[in-house]
């Protein structure tokens, strides 16, 4: 045996230990996969699937849909810049400053990039956080989740199924029945009233 090759195979097998290290830690609550009916979408990285099913709000049911995917350049300019910072670059606006957050209409919140349909009305509750909130999705296939590990946390992203434009983040202290609250970011929503009174 050579004495170059020690190095090598050593550093081999050490990079398998970290990487098999990393995979179990970045792991995600069962009881938060269980309760969104999201089992095993975080870190599927992003799909080649081209046609998605979402629930549509103006259908009222299920539909088939592209996925939207569009250049840096695109969203540029079809975005502004807190818009694209937040959907496309996985900011967070500040709290309390989004135009959502105290927002007692209802309606249906889409995804500001495709227009997905993403949360409704109906599930927006007072989280005193400063960001609107709500205990489920208009339909699990229309969100996505995502292991999140940036800011030396370990949190679960949510992004929209559709574009995968960054939304926001889920956590397992909201209210009943879910016990979920989807913090999300007004800059990545787009609300739509609804025209019954």
């Amino acid at each position: 045996m050579k004495l170059q090759e020690v190095p090598t195979r050593f550093t081999v097998l050490f990079a398998g230990f970290v990487f098999l290290g990393l995979g179990v830690s970045c792991g995600r609550a069962p009881a938060l996969e269980r309760a969104a009916g999201l089992e095993g979408s975080a870190g599927a990285g992003r799909s080649s699937v081209r046609q998605i099913k979402v629930y549509s709000v103006r259908n009222k049911g299920f539909v088939m849909t592209e996925k939207v995917i569009k250049s840096e350049a695109e969203w540029k300019q079809i975005l502004t810049p807190e818009q694209f910072q937040v959907a496309r670059k996985k900011g967070t606006e500040k709290a309390f400053t989004g135009k959502y957050w105290n927002n007692h209409e209802k309606g249906t919140y889409q995804c500001v990039c495709c227009g997905n349909d993403l949360f409704s009305s109906d599930t927006k509750f007072e989280s005193g956080t400063g960001w609107p909130s709500f205990w489920a999705p208009i339909a699990k296939e229309n969100v996505k989740t995502e292991a999140d590990n940036s800011l030396f946390m370990q949190r679960v992203e949510v992004v929209c199924s559709r574009c995968e434009a960054h939304l926001g983040h889920v956590f397992e202290d909201g209210p009943k029945p879910t016990g979920l609250r989807y913090c999300l970011n007004s800059a990545a929503l787009n609300f739509v009233k609804s025209d019954s009174k």
